[in-house]
């Protein structure tokens, strides 16, 4: 959900409450409930946030707006994002000069050039970012952890 003063990620699991409201301005990050979105936002479906990005025009959010089943392991997912969306913070570029402006559209064009390539896979119930021979070694306390956490 997108409105001028935040965006907010909501999770499509059933029973899901929490939302993850990120402040436009501040770029403070909290935990909300969906009762506090305001029925005014824009909504859209993502799969997942890539992450942040600092341009000349301010910060970024980077999503993943299309993904496709490429296999799974061990009865996990994995999926290979497709296509992203590059959503500012700020609400206008009135702030930036002609020069910066030219710039910042320069940047953002490389930016959608490297996303175009091949190679973002995820998971959301499966481990990537270590190898198979890492997790056999791992402590029980560790398997336990979230993929955040670890």
């Amino acid at each position: 959900h997108i409105t001028p003063e935040k965006f907010y990620v909501e999770a499509c699991d059933d029973g899901a409450d929490d939302v993850l409201a990120i402040d436009r301005v501040s770029t403070e990050v909290t935990l909300t409930v969906k009762k506090d979105v305001p029925p005014s936002a824009v909504t859209r479906a993502i799969y997942g946030i890539l992450g942040t990005i600092r341009l000349v025009a301010g910060t970024y959010l980077i999503v993943i707006t299309k993904k496709k089943k490429v296999g799974e392991i061990f009865s996990h997912a994995i999926w290979k994002a497709t296509d992203f969306d590059i959503l500012s913070y700020k609400k206008t570029m009135l702030h930036l000069t002609d020069i910066q402006l030219q710039d910042n559209k320069v940047f953002l064009s490389m930016l959608s050039h490297v996303l175009s390539v091949d190679g973002f896979y995820f998971s959301t119930t499966y481990d990537l970012t270590h190898t198979l021979q890492r997790l056999a070694n791992t402590s029980p306390e560790f398997q336990e952890m979230s993929l955040l956490e670890r």
